[in-house]
């Protein structure tokens, strides 16, 4: 049933659809931590694009962590799913309370993952950038990913993933210049289900390879100027 090995084959699999970005100057890739890191490296390297980390925490209903009710982004931006909260029956001072959580939490990985490099974010404003993760589910992380980005101030925005629920990826249009997903099985049920190895990606081998990028990925230059000196006749 599993589509992919493991996330190092789906970030090959995926960087082959993106090929026409391939040694571009204005492309960046930025992964979703943990899990989008392993592919958006593979990505990045057949791409050769520089690589960074976009940080996303998902915002858990407390007693049921693993529904979403929302998430935050690096940035500062917010996605709230007020249906979910409603139907819960959240409360406003809660709801406050774990986005203030997470939100230190999102800081300190941000901390944790550049290490001691202490490199600063990639400058992303008028660049192509490829957001990417292992999967999409409900989205809700990549969405506020989406809107973190957009305040940057990109040319243009691609998210991609090897697998996707159908109603999310469709779901995207809207939100983005362009949304890869390589598969959209029905039923979707899972993004782990279609992996063959899963496991998680821990802290150490995301700073393992952000530093691997930082020293396989050489340096872009930058375009050339456009000339607008007219044509001889």
């Amino acid at each position: 049933m599993a589509m992919f090995r493991d996330r190092v084959d789906a970030g090959q699999r995926l960087a082959a659809a993106l090929a026409k970005y391939a040694n571009e100057a204005d492309v960046l890739v930025l992964a979703l931590p943990r899990g989008g890191v392993p592919v958006g490296y593979e990505v990045a390297r057949r791409l050769g694009a520089p690589l960074d980390v976009l940080v996303v925490r998902k915002l858990g209903v407390p007693g049921h962590e693993e529904l979403a009710m929302g998430a935050i982004a690096s940035g500062g931006a917010q996605v709230i799913d007020r249906d979910i909260v409603a139907m819960i029956g959240v409360a406003d001072d809660i709801l406050e309370h774990v986005i203030e959580r997470e939100t230190r939490e999102l800081e300190r990985r941000e901390r944790v993952f550049r290490g001691e490099r202490g490199a600063t974010p990639l400058d992303v404003e008028g660049k192509t950038v490829v957001l990417v993760d292992d999967g999409l589910a409900t989205g809700s992380t990549m969405l506020a990913a989406v809107q973190g980005l957009r305040t940057r101030g990109p040319r243009r925005i691609v998210v991609a993933v090897p697998v996707g629920s159908p109603e999310t990826c469709a779901a995207f249009r809207p939100h983005v210049d362009e949304i890869v997903c390589l598969a959209t099985p029905q039923p979707f049920y899972a993004v782990g289900l279609w992996y063959d190895d899963f496991a998680q990606t821990s802290d150490d081998e995301v700073r393992e390879l952000l530093d691997r990028a930082a020293r396989e990925i050489p340096p872009r230059a930058p375009a050339p100027p456009v000339s607008t000196a007219a044509s001889p006749r």
